[in-house]
C-alpha cells in the first residue's frame, strides 16, 4: 500500500483503519488517542527515548511482531502494517499471560510506562517462539527487547522476573521443537536433521 489522495490505510488491533492523507505526519500515539479513542499507548517523552509509548507492529501478514515508538512514528511509516496496542492483550474476562505475570510480581507502581513494557515483552515472545535460544540467554535478550524502556518507578527488577516467568516456557518449548529430527523428504533419498 501506498499513501495516496485516499488515505493511510493500515490494520490496529485486527481492524481496518483508514487516515486522511493530510494527516499522513500525524504521530500514531497521536492518531490512536483521538481517531480510534484508544488511550493505554502512553504519551511521555514525545521524541522516542522514555518508549513508554511502544506497539508493536507486523511488518507483513505472517512477520513477527516488532517493536515501534508511537510518538515518533508517523502513520505514513505504517502503512499497510498491523499495529497492536495494549488494548489487543486480554479482555475483561482474561488477561494476556503477561498481565498476569506483572499483576502477580507487582511490576508496576504507577503504571504509566506499563503498556510499553508489556507490547515490548509481546514482541520478544513472538521471536522467542520462533528462535532458539539457549535459556542462560534469556535475560541478555529480555534485556535487549525492554532495556530502553524506562519505568520512573524503578519496577525493572519486577518487570523482568514477570517477563522471565511468561517467557521461560516459550524458550523451552522452541528449543524442544528444534531438537526434534526433522525429516526432509528429497527426490533420491531423506535427509535427517
Amino acid at each position: 500500500m501506498s499513501v495516496n489522495n485516499t488515505g493511510v490505510q493500515f490494520y490496529v488491533n485486527g481492524k481496518v483503519a483508514t487516515a486522511k492523507a493530510d494527516d499522513a505526519d500525524m504521530a500514531l500515539v497521536d492518531y490512536l488517542h483521538e481517531r480510534e479513542n484508544l488511550t493505554g499507548t502512553k504519551f511521555c517523552c514525545g521524541v522516542g527515548v522514555c518508549r513508554a509509548c511502544t506497539v508493536a507492529v507486523r511488518n507483513q501478514k505472517d512477520a513477527p511482531l516488532e517493536k515501534a515508538l508511537s510518538c515518533s512514528t508517523p502513520l505514513s511509516a505504517i502503512n499497510g502494517m498491523h499495529v497492536y496496542t495494549v488494548e489487543s492483550l486480554g479482555n475483561q474476562d482474561q488477561l494476556a499471560p503477561l498481565q498476569d505475570a506483572f499483576l502477580k510480581h507487582f511490576s508496576f507502581q504507577c503504571g504509566y510506562c506499563t503498556s510499553g513494557f508489556l507490547m515490548a515483552a509481546t514482541a520478544l515472545l513472538e521471536h522467542l517462539a520462533v528462535t532458539k535460544i539457549e535459556e542462560r540467554e534469556l535475560d541478555n535478550m529480555i534485556e535487549k527487547w525492554i532495556g530502553g524502556n524506562i519505568c520512573r518507578c524503578t519496577g525493572y527488577i519486577r518487570y523482568i522476573a514477570a517477563i522471565r516467568e511468561v517467557a521461560l516456557p516459550v524458550v523451552r518449548h522452541t528449543a524442544a521443537l528444534a531438537a526434534t529430527p526433522v525429516s526432509v523428504k528429497l527426490a533420491g533419498g531423506a535427509i535427517n536433521g
